[in-house]
């Protein structure tokens, strides 16, 4: 079940903080007396990846239910703006499509940090969904090179034989094909072709980018909502989004292997257990390195491991306690379950909260 939206728009530390409010956090609270219980007190903010839009719903929902006396404001702002407003001071947190790369960390400077040392670790699993809009046409099955050449421009038909060929049995229009990505530097960009950089690299020659290649075409729109409203609303077009929002949309299973794999939770899960942890990164820099051209039996490949990042030590030492409590009830059994229900995002396996747990705790 989908918990409430966000409850007001609301400038709080030189961003828009999207800020749910306690009437919203009473859904499915718990009794009255936990919640007085708690000494927790403060506002806390943070902002980044559209991606955990719903799954931050869910969490400050219910945070502020078990800690009264807290605000949490996240403004999902894009993964860019959310490292950005991090880096710049902000906000104390930031949640992204990916972890800093290790040149970005060493560069620096973190302001809001007494050193520049960062915290991070999954906390949002999800398959990214390939999603399209074509009249009579529910789903289809592409590989890699299709899906490269689809958003690359060069395959512009939607009976063009290459994906004719993957789908006999639906009837395709010729009908040109309107490719929507991110016009906003974006995790989901990243993650999406980061997929296609390794899977197809014939095909998708730019490597793993932020920022859309403008010389490939197509239609941009801002965030996770402008993609799927613009494939929504378009005529035969087709984009990628998170998959919490692909409902309502025609979605592609992707060739892995011999077998052509549905997004779900499960496969998303699935291929980060598979992959390893990114060396050369600091003791509680939890990056995963993940394994796109894996061809094991149920793993899908196009998936986002959305990231939380902190501090390792603060400048103001009010966000230490808000932020260390904020993150472990994120990545707690409770705290993934109610992404889960709220966005059909993937929980964190307990190897993976056994890695993430002591990072958390260094926090200071």
């Amino acid at each position: 079940m989908k918990l409430s939206a966000f409850a007001k728009v609301a400038a709080i530390g030189g961003i828009a903080a999207l800020t749910l409010t306690s009437c919203a956090a009473n859904e499915g609270a718990p009794a009255e007396g936990d919640a007085q219980a708690s000494s927790l007190t403060g506002t806390l903010v943070g902002g980044g990846a559209s991606s955990q839009g719903s799954a931050q719903e869910a969490w400050v929902a219910g945070f502020q239910t078990a800690h009264a006396d807290v605000t949490v404001n996240y403004d999902p702002a894009g993964s860019g703006a959310g490292r950005e407003t991090f880096q710049q001071g902000a906000s104390a947190f930031a949640g992204s499509d990916r972890a800093f790369k290790t040149d970005e960390i060493t560069a620096g400077p973190f302001d809001s940090c007494a050193t520049d040392a960062v915290v991070e670790f999954p906390a949002y699993i999800s398959p990214i969904a390939v999603i399209f809009n074509v009249d009579g046409v529910d789903s289809l099955n592409l590989d890699a090179a299709t899906v490269a050449k689809i958003f690359n421009g060069t395959i512009t038909k939607w009976n063009d034989p290459a994906i004719a060929g993957q789908n006999p049995d639906a009837t395709l229009p010729d009908q040109n094909i309107t490719a929507v990505h991110r016009s906003d530097e974006s995790g989901t960009t990243g993650n999406f072709t980061d997929y296609l950089s390794a899977a197809a690299p014939s095909d998708w020659t730019v490597g793993s980018i932020e920022s859309w290649p403008t010389e490939f075409g197509g239609e941009g729109a801002q965030g996770t909502s402008g993609v799927v409203e613009a494939v929504t609303n378009g005529v035969g077009t087709i984009g990628y989004a998170d998959a919490s929002r692909a409902e309502g949309l025609g979605t592609v299973a992707i060739k892995v292997g011999e077998e052509y794999v549905e997004y779900s939770p499960e496969a998303a899960a699935a291929i980060v257990d598979a992959s390893s942890v990114e060396e050369g990164r600091g003791e509680h820099d939890i990056a995963i390195k993940l394994d796109r051209t894996s061809t094991e039996a149920g793993v899908y490949p196009i998936v986002l491991v959305s990231y939380l990042i902190g501090c390792e030590e603060y400048k103001d030492s009010a966000n230490t306690e808000l932020v260390k409590e904020y993150f472990g009830y994120i990545v707690s059994e409770e705290g993934q379950k109610l992404a889960a229900e709220a966005a059909g995002s993937a929980p964190i396996s307990a190897d993976l909260r056994s890695k993430i747990e002591p990072a958390i705790a260094a926090i200071k």
